[in-house]
C-alpha cells in the first residue's frame, strides 16, 4: 500500500536572518544655519566647507523571518526592488542635505546627514516594507554605523591600525614551558603584527548635529592615546603595562578598552566594543558594556583549549 503522507519541507517555519548589500554615491555638508562660520568650522572641520564632499556608501540590510515553502525568508528580487525604490534610487548621485526633508536644517526639526543619522532615517524608510533586524552603513572602509531600531540609539565604529612587536612568554617560567603554552610566539626575539583595531561607541544621535559624539574628537582621542603610544613599539619592552602582562591579542584589546573607556565617556558616548585583529586568522573582541551570554560561558572539559 502506497503512503499518502507528504514529505516535510526542509526548513519551512524555521527562523533565519538574511542580508542584502546595496551601494550608492552621495555628497553632504555639515553646516548649521544657527552657527557662525567659525562655529561650524570648529564643530565640523573640513566637513563644513562648501559645497560639501562625497562618499561611496555601502548599506548592509539584515532581515529576519521564517522560511517559506520555497526555502526563503523573502524573495530577494522583492528585497532588491524595495531598497532601490525607498533608498538607493533616491540617494544615488544626490546631495543628501537636499534630497530628504529630514535633512533640511533650515527647519528646526532638521538633522545633519551624518552616517549615524542617515542609517537611522533609512531604517524608517524601509521598516514598513522589510522585516529589519539591523542596518549597517559604511561611509568608508574605516567608518561605519549600526542601527537596530532603538529610537535614537546608534553604534559608530572607527577602524585604525598600528604596527608593533611582542613576545608571548611568562618571565617566571622556563623557555621550554613557555613554548608549550605559546609555541613559536615564545621565541626570545619576538615577532610583529600589523594590528587592525575597531573601536565601537554607542549613544543617542543628537537631533540636530546627527552625531553620537564629536567624530573628530573621537578620532583624535584614539590616535593620541592608542596609535601614537603603540605604533612601532616592542610592547613587552616599551609599554610599561606589558612589562608584567603577556601581550596576547586579548590582553592588548583589554588594555585599549581600559584606556579609552573614560575619555570616550567624556565625549558623551559609551565605549561598546574593541576588536583587535592581529592577523587574518586571529582576532579578539572585548564587549565593554555587557557580559558574554550564558551560552558562551562553557567549560570545555578534556579539550585542547583547557589549560591548567
Amino acid at each position: 500500500m502506497t503512503s499518502t503522507q507528504s514529505k516535510p519541507l526542509h526548513g519551512k517555519g524555521r527562523e533565519c536572518v538574511i542580508t542584502r548589500r546595496a551601494c550608492f554615491s552621495s555628497s553632504h555638508r555639515y553646516w548649521l544655519p544657527e552657527k557662525s562660520p567659525e562655529e561650524n568650522l570648529s564643530l565640523f572641520g573640513k566637513c563644513s566647507i562648501a559645497p560639501g564632499h562625497g562618499h561611496n556608501y555601502e548599506l548592509i540590510v539584515s532581515m529576519g523571518g521564517e522560511l517559506d515553502s520555497d526555502g526563503m525568508v523573502l524573495n530577494l528580487s522583492d528585497v532588491k526592488h524595495s531598497i532601490k525604490d525607498k533608498v538607493t534610487g533616491q540617494l544615488d548621485f544626490r546631495f543628501l542635505n537636499d534630497v530628504w526633508p529630514e535633512f533640511n536644517v533650515d527647519n528646526q526639526e532638521g538633522i545633519l546627514p551624518t552616517t549615524e543619522a542617515l542609517v537611522q532615517v533609512i531604517w524608517h524608510r524601509l521598516k514598513d516594507d522589510l522585516p529589519l533586524t539591523s542596518l549597517r552603513l559604511y561611509e568608508n572602509p574605516n567608518l561605519w554605523a549600526d542601527y537596530f531600531g532603538k529610537n535614537m540609539e546608534a553604534f559608530l565604529t572607527v577602524q585604525t591600525h598600528f604596527a608593533a612587536a611582542h613576545r608571548l612568554a611568562k618571565e617566571e617560567i622556563s623557555f621550554d614551558e613557555n613554548k608549550k603554552i605559546y609555541g613559536k610566539c615564545a621565541r626570545v626575539n619576538g615577532h610583529g603584527h600589523n594590528y587592525l583595531v575597531d573601536i565601537t561607541v554607542k549613544g543617542d544621535i543628537d537631533k540636530r548635529t546627527g552625531m553620537v559624539c564629536d567624530l573628530s574628537a573621537l578620532q583624535d582621542t584614539i590616535n593620541d592615546l592608542i596609535v601614537e603610544q603603540l605604533d612601532h613599539t616592542f610592547l613587552n619592552k616599551d609599554i610599561e603595562f606589558f612589562h608584567n602582562c603577556v601581550p596576547t591579542a586579548e590582553n592588548i584589546a583589554l588594555y585599549i578598552s581600559d584606556i579609552l573607556k573614560k575619555p570616550i565617556h567624556q565625549l558623551g558616548a559609551t565605549l561598546h566594543k574593541i576588536r583587535l585583529q592581529e592577523s587574518p586568522n586571529n582576532a579578539a573582541e572585548i564587549y565593554v558594556d555587557q557580559k558574554l551570554t550564558n551560552s558562551l560561558k562553557l567549560k570545555f572539559e578534556n579539550s585542547l583549549v583547557t589549560q591548567t
